[in-house]
């Protein structure tokens, strides 16, 4: 059986019969191929850093959904493809392969070996998917973003996937499926943007930097002292769920699917966001260099509305992970245009009674001190930290891929939150050739205390914001109670 044909094998499921009793959807497969660079591109084993070999080391999804528009699918599926052909021609990683080496980290094979592009039609509309504002659900996951066969060894996964879908209603789907070993959120938005561009028939404006020797790769490179402690970064101790006398096991179905994990996403408007700046930077026993962001309190305020949803004890000890992007933390600083992994999600962590009872404003502290500790110093402490380990694997989250079976694997969990920031990616107004995405948004992932805060692309007047989240079922209500509640 061929690469190609193996890809696909489970792909077909989907319209099988008992996808259609649910809501009588069908996903027909209209054309699927290999999408290789325009022109011979450079071949040969590419290294990476250690940043890229840590955190999530499977496969990540986004999904644009496009309105109705006059441009006939035909020309829409071949722009897609010929212009996706030049932009690997820039972008010539994402045509390789990875390989294992002996560490539990991995090599980057590049050798055309190609994108696969799927094009596919269903019989749902765009009203089927745009409830409780676009919100994913295993369902848009099982029809909309592309198969990735996890059963394939990782010289045969191809590192870019994309389907396209045409709706009953005229509408669009793209489902982008990318390696986050190869990729982070910054250079998966950089090469989207890129790809647009080119398939409106403009130039290259950014071309990706592939030089990490910024993150010691290379003979060249100097070992730089290990100067912080960094036992507690990476996840690698995470704080424990504390014994709770209303933790009772759960007995019945109803209890049991409380237990489950639930997707959420909670809009902010722009009026809101400020009340919430507001109220963390109103404390005047606070000292500070200049006012907190948005990101920080909204990252404080979510965190606050976990521990009261989840009934922490006051002596729990919980964690919040946040986003920090190293490139522009550097000395000197790397462009937004260097492709690889450049995220780092320091911990803030402090009793549970210590968090609640103090003001939004010592919540927002925390997430600010563990931004600010991100420094060119620390930055280069931590690669010698992760260089000088044997076995990355303790630092990896190899999750099976949440296209393959509608949910993810990875499981933060009661006590601890992550939260990570796309407002400041170029992630949206994604133009092709007829018109800027109606939404975009990540694919359905069940991560019990992950949030992602987005822009309302929508309404850009409007400056509010989404909060993709996701927690326990019974944890939902009472969230969702306390983030409006308590601004």
């Amino acid at each position: 059986m061929s690469i190609l044909t193996s890809i696909f094998t489970n792909i077909s499921y989907y319209s099988k019969s008992k996808f259609k009793d649910k809501n009588k959807m069908e996903l027909k497969m209209k054309q699927k191929l290999m999408v290789t660079p325009s022109k011979p591109t450079w071949k040969g084993n590419q290294s990476l850093s250690v940043w890229d070999q840590i955190g999530c080391t499977t496969h990540t999804s986004v999904i644009y959904f496009y309105a109705p528009n006059t441009t006939p699918f035909e020309t829409v599926t071949q722009t897609l493809i010929d212009s996706l052909s030049h932009t690997l021609l820039h972008f010539y990683p994402l045509a390789g392969r990875l390989r294992n080496l002996d560490n539990s980290g991995f090599q980057l094979e590049c050798n055309e070996d190609g994108a696969v592009f799927v094009v596919a039609e269903l019989n749902a509309d765009l009203s089927h998917f745009e409830k409780d504002h676009f919100t994913p659900t295993p369902e848009s996951n099982r029809f909309l973003i592309p198969y990735i066969n996890e059963s394939l060894p990782i010289h045969e996964r191809p590192l870019l996937l994309v389907q396209l879908t045409k709706l009953s209603c005229g509408g669009l789907s793209l489902g982008i499926t990318m390696s986050h070993v190869v990729v982070d959120g910054v250079s998966a938005a950089s090469f989207t943007k890129e790809w647009a561009r080119i398939a409106r028939g403009l130039p290259l404006q950014n071309a990706p930097l592939f030089d990490k020797k910024a993150f010691g790769v290379g003979d060249c490179c100097v070992a730089n002292p290990q100067r912080f402690d960094h036992s507690n970064d990476f996840c690698n101790k995470m704080p424990f769920l504390l014994k709770q006398s209303n933790a009772a096991a759960p007995t019945t179905t109803e209890e049991r699917k409380k237990m489950e994990t639930t997707l959420f996403t909670l809009k902010l408007t722009k009026e809101q966001v400020q009340k919430l700046k507001n109220k963390a930077n109103n404390n005047d026993q606070d000292r500070r260099s200049r006012p907190y962001t948005c990101y920080e309190a909204l990252t404080a305020h979510i965190w606050r509305c976990s521990v009261k949803a989840r009934k922490n004890l006051k002596e729990q000890v919980t964690a919040c992970l946040v986003s920090v992007d190293l490139r522009q933390r550097l000395q000197p600083p790397l462009p937004l245009s260097y492709f690889g992994n450049g995220a780092f999600q320091p911990m803030a962590s402090c009793e549970a009674g210590e968090l609640l009872c103090k003001p939004l404003s010592y919540g927002v502290s925390k997430v600010r001190s563990v931004i600010e500790m991100v420094t060119n110093d620390y930055i280069m402490s931590a690669t010698e930290f992760l260089k000088s380990e044997k076995d990355l694997t303790k630092f990896q989250n190899s999750y099976e891929s949440t296209s393959s079976n509608g949910g993810g694997g990875r499981h933060w969990g009661n006590p601890n939150i992550i939260v990570t920031s796309w407002l400041n990616l170029s992630f949206e107004g994604i133009d092709f050739g007829w018109g800027n995405e109606i939404h975009f948004g990540l694919a359905y992932e069940e991560i019990d205390g992950g949030f992602l805060i987005l822009r309302d692309n929508n309404n850009d007047a409007d400056h509010s914001v989404f909060v993709n989240g996701g927690l326990l079922l019974q944890h939902f209500e009472a969230f969702k109670n306390y983030f409006y509640n308590d601004i």
